[in-house]
Formats: C-alpha cells, sequence, structure tokens
C-alpha cells in the first residue's frame, strides 16, 4: 500500500514562499509509469492540479502558477517537495500530493493521495 504524508508549515505570511514535502512510503518515486502530483482545494472551489514531478524527473507547472512554483524530489529520501513563492491570502487552500497513473489524464485524478495539509496565507 503506497502512502503519501505531506509536511509543511500551516500558516505563512503574505509575500513568502511556502515550502512544502511530499514523503511516500510503500513505493518508490521513481517507479515506471506515475505522475507525482501537487494539487489544492482552496475553501469552497475545486480542485486544482499545480503541477508534478513524474518518475523520470521531468517536471510539469500549472501554467497560471509556472512562475511561482518549483517542483523538486529527492530520491534518497523518496520525497518530492513544491515551493510556491510570493504566496498571497488567495494561496489559502488544503494542498495534496498524490500519484497519478501515467495512462490518466485527469491531471487532478490520483490513485493515492495524501491525507493534506491546511495552508493559511494571513495578509
Amino acid at each position: 500500500q503506497v502512502q503519501l504524508v505531506e509536511s509543511g508549515p500551516g500558516l505563512v505570511k503574505s509575500s513568502q514562499t511556502l515550502s512544502l514535502t511530499c514523503t511516500v512510503s510503500g513505493g518508490s518515486i521513481t517507479s515506471n509509469w506515475y505522475y507525482w502530483s501537487w494539487i489544492r482545494q482552496p475553501p469552497g472551489k475545486g480542485l486544482e492540479w499545480m503541477g508534478a514531478i513524474d518518475f523520470s524527473g521531468s517536471i510539469y507547472h500549472r501554467p497560471s502558477l509556472k512562475s511561482r512554483t518549483a517542483i523538486s524530489r529527492d530520491t534518497s529520501k523518496n520525497q518530492f517537495t513544491l515551493q510556491l513563492s510570493s504566496v498571497t491570502p488567495e494561496d489559502t487552500a488544503v494542498y495534496y500530493c498524490g500519484r497519478r497513473p501515467w495512462a490518466w489524464s485527469d491531471e487532478t485524478t490520483y490513485d493515492y493521495r495524501g491525507q493534506g495539509i491546511q495552508v493559511t496565507v494571513s495578509s
């Protein structure tokens, strides 16, 4: 069973950089044919795919967030990370990491997902 656990600060001030880490167990982030995604859900809104890193290390960004996001991985720790710069209160959301099989086209879907972490951006 694959498990993902998000970690990071629950409260960030405006203009700062949010850093989140997803720790994966029960499966390797280098295993063939998976995307490892970051998805968020602002209060009262739907899921928003932010970006992903795939099994080979290729990185994908949501175009509207590309200038503010950085995604990386540490294969020795089986972790991948998200950095979101210049945050504003509009970035307040529950942030999830998840695994998406290569053949699944909907970027907001996953077969395994973390429990989510609430991040609040204060003004």
